[in-house]
């Protein structure tokens, strides 16, 4: 007679308590409190301060910018990347690893580096500045505005998108293709009617990825936004510069709501694909 050991509810409980512990006091002591303190800072300034960056133009100017921004350099990876994907997973030829391992190579760049990048090609010293001197012509530079950082965010974005569309495609049913072929569909509808549906929810994970991603950077914005302010600096200015913490925090909350919001959205229409985000 063999004799079977139970564990009672009560000390499965604990025993569920004690490991939970842990991550809970990390939970609340480096991401509750500090939210909480960051929420209730913009109060000591008076309510008005939590609206700011609607209220005030400069910072308004700045959100939209931003936003306007992020928009647009997802829009782009979402165009180049799911292209540049989608080929990758449908051809095969030698050396497809090599490049798709520099294709994403990226990923392990800071945004620091990838704003002296866009130096090195578009700035006061950069490759575009010198030939355009040597043409004959003046010192021709983008990288310090609107254009260095789109192209700056654009190519930290690209892998990412590049990776994931080539493994949804991968992944996707080559028999829905041939009965769409087979019963006369091609070029467009079959992009249509067969790829899009099941490349839906990719599209949606990876743009509020990149869109977070871009409308949240700092490490590229601050090497290349002299001429181009966005909100990460704006509040790095308040807080660093100035001094001023409620100020800087209310704008924060505006940033973190816009993002969560995105990602919230991406999550309620791209089902199990965005669960990660």
């Amino acid at each position: 007679m063999t004799r079977h050991s139970t564990t009672s509810p009560v000390s499965s409980r604990f025993l569920l308590i004690a490991c939970s512990a842990p991550a809970v006091a990390f939970f609340a002591a480096f991401w509750l409190l500090p939210a909480l303190m960051l929420i209730a800072l913009p109060a000591g300034d008076g309510w008005q301060t939590y609206f700011a960056t609607f209220t005030d133009l400069i910072y308004l100017q700045s959100l939209l910018q931003t936003v306007g921004l992020s928009i647009l350099v997802t829009l782009a990876t979402l165009l180049i990347g799911g292209m540049m994907g989608i080929s990758m997973a449908r051809n095969r030829f030698p050396g497809r690893g090599l490049l798709l391992s520099l294709l994403t190579l990226p990923l392990s760049f800071p945004g620091v580096i990838v704003g002296f990048f866009m130096i090195l090609m578009g700035g006061r010293q950069g490759v575009l500045a010198d030939i355009s001197v040597a043409l004959g012509g003046e010192r021709i530079t983008f990288a310090y505005g609107f254009l260095g950082l789109f192209l700056g965010y654009l190519y930290f974005s690209l892998p990412r998108a590049i990776a994931s569309y080539t493994a949804a495609a991968e992944a996707m049913d080559p028999h829905l293709e041939e009965a769409s072929r087979s019963l006369g569909a091609h070029g467009w509808a079959v992009a249509r009617d067969v790829w899009w549906p099941q490349l839906m929810p990719t599209t949606m994970a990876c743009g509020a990825i990149v869109f977070a991603t871009a409308i949240g950077a700092f490490g590229t914005a601050f090497t290349l936004s002299s001429k181009f302010e966005v909100l990460p600096i704006s509040i790095y200015n308040e807080f660093t510069n100035y001094a001023n913490f409620a100020l800087a925090a209310s704008l924060s909350i505006s940033l973190g709501l816009i993002t969560w919001f995105v990602l919230w959205l991406a999550r309620r229409f791209a089902g199990p694909v965005a669960a990660g985000i």
